[in-house]
């Protein structure tokens, strides 16, 4: 089978719930999925319910937890620059058939690594791997790139009227 890029961006809500969706699909089918989280740290729910396909669903967390204003802190890219390692890793290790970088174009935004190493990254990429890229404002070298770009456009929020993220909703 011939693996794509798929990329998740916008503002809207969903782009994590999509790639996770596909991380179900996929092991549903006995796909071997690897799934990268740039910028969260903690146990959040999705960890929790993956964690129940651990024989075909792997994550692991590259970032510190905190939201990056400025300039990131050595130590944000640091956590940054493993995930890449790792997923450089992972592409080339023939292990497994999705990819999913969770985050990962606001890692680029908030500087943590150059659009250009992931866009390297995506050079790598097997012809038989599935590779899926998330977060708002993906670069538009990434877009031209990806052969699936989908955005999510935020037409209404309650978070705008002070609904704070709810566990198993947002978080």
């Amino acid at each position: 089978m011939r693996g794509y890029v798929q990329v998740y961006t916008g503002n809207g809500k969903g782009k994590t719930t999509a790639s996770l969706g596909l991380a179900l699909r996929a092991a549903g089918a006995g796909m071997k999925v690897y799934i990268a989280q740039f910028l969260k740290m903690g146990d959040y729910s999705e960890i929790k319910a993956l964690d129940r396909f651990s024989d075909l669903i792997t994550i692991e967390q590259f970032g510190r937890g905190k939201f990056i204003k400025g300039k990131p802190s050595p130590e944000d890219i640091a956590a940054g620059l493993r995930g890449l390692k790792k997923i450089d890793r992972m592409l080339t290790s023939g292990k497994f058939q999705m990819i999913i970088m969770e985050e990962v174009n606001v890692a680029v935004t908030c500087g943590l690594f150059q659009v250009s190493r992931l866009l390297n990254l995506i050079d790598k990429k097997p012809d038989d791997t599935e590779l899926v890229l998330t977060g708002r404002g993906a670069a538009p070298e990434i877009i031209e790139k990806a052969d699936l770009v989908t955005e999510m456009k935020e037409i209404k929020h309650y978070y705008h009227k002070g609904v704070r993220a709810r566990i198993g909703i947002e978080k």
